[in-house]
């Protein structure tokens, strides 16, 4: 990055249809990352709003004039191509007049958020991406599950599944690996109808061996002595973390999102010490990917999370 120089202010919209699905537009042949698929937009200029900035872009990009009123922030992702950094701002676009259209030259096309291949797109987007995919909570099982009640589970997950969870981590510690992967395998064609995700606590393998619709969420150890992303991007990765150090690590292997705690006091850890909002709000909007709020939280405290810079909270006594 130049030193002493500003990141770059970059807005970035998500533009949503009537069927849910977002526009992503390909960088034109001579241009960075030519090829690539991004969420449109551009480089604010000096004296605008971030609005403002997103309104002209799109206008300038698309020819359609942006509702404000159908406007909202999504995600702040800090990043660098090189030597310069920039801060992609991106955010949700739901009212507009017009039909977008390619002024610049370049593709366009609708997609389902979960149908989009990450892999298309460009690195900074792939965040805006889960952003849009990953739901406000993120239940965890909990970790003191003997064995014996292993058959009250696959229906304990089938309802949550049905409640509307999208996102749900296997945490048995006590039990088997095999016991963990075959109840993922109980509830898998449930969790697929639903576009619902399960995410196995540190088992890597498991997760190749089940495929699409199931994940691996990696310890903070685990996720330290990795290089590389360890599953596909069609399978979800998750990363346990605990600083600024360990949410910079995820985000180099390639990691959807990370769970940052203790952001409160709780039961299960008593002798760690809380980094409380202030603190989470500097960590998570620091961080290159979604950060969920784990720690004494509940899907009460979801909106607080978010306003302080969070995809939402994760947990697990009131998750279920």
């Amino acid at each position: 990055m130049q030193e002493g120089a500003p990141p770059l202010h970059v807005m970035a919209g998500a533009l949503h249809d009537a069927q849910g699905r977002v526009l992503l537009a390909q960088r034109p042949p001579g241009k960075h990352l030519a090829g690539m698929w991004e969420f449109p937009g551009g480089k604010r200029e000096p004296g605008e709003t971030p609005l403002q900035a997103l309104a002209r872009e799109l206008h300038e990009e698309l020819g359609i004039d942006v509702d404000a009123r159908g406007c909202e922030p999504l995600c702040r992702i800090p990043w660098s191509y090189g030597e310069r950094g920039l801060l992609l701002d991106a955010w949700q676009v739901r009212l507009w007049r017009g039909e977008p259209a390619p002024l610049d030259g370049q593709a366009l096309e609708w997609r389902a958020p979960m149908q989009v291949d990450p892999a298309r797109l460009a690195p900074a987007d792939r965040a805006i991406l889960q952003a849009l995919r990953l739901p406000a909570s993120y239940p965890i099982t909990p970790a003191g599950v003997p064995p014996a009640d292993a058959v009250a589970w696959p229906s304990r997950l089938r309802q949550a599944i049905e409640g509307g969870a999208r996102l749900l981590q296997l945490r048995f510690p006590l039990w088997p690996a095999a016991e963990v992967r075959e109840l993922a395998s109980q509830v898998l064609p449930l969790a697929r109808e639903r576009g619902a995700q399960l995410l196995l606590h540190a088992d890597i393998e498991g997760a190749r061996e089940l495929g699409e619709g199931v994940g691996v969420h990696l310890a903070s150890a685990q996720a330290a002595s990795l290089r590389e992303r360890p599953l596909p991007w069609r399978q979800p990765v998750g990363a346990s973390c605990h600083d600024g150090g360990e949410l910079a690590q995820a985000q180099r292997i390639g990691a959807d999102f990370a769970v940052l705690s203790p952001v409160a006091a709780t039961a299960s850890h008593p002798q760690a010490v809380p980094l409380g909002w202030p603190r989470f709000r500097e960590l998570a909007e620091a961080a290159a990917l979604p950060v969920y709020a784990l720690g004494g939280m509940s899907p009460a405290l979801a909106d607080e999370a978010r306003r302080a810079g969070g995809q939402g909270v994760a947990g697990i006594r009131a998750f279920w």
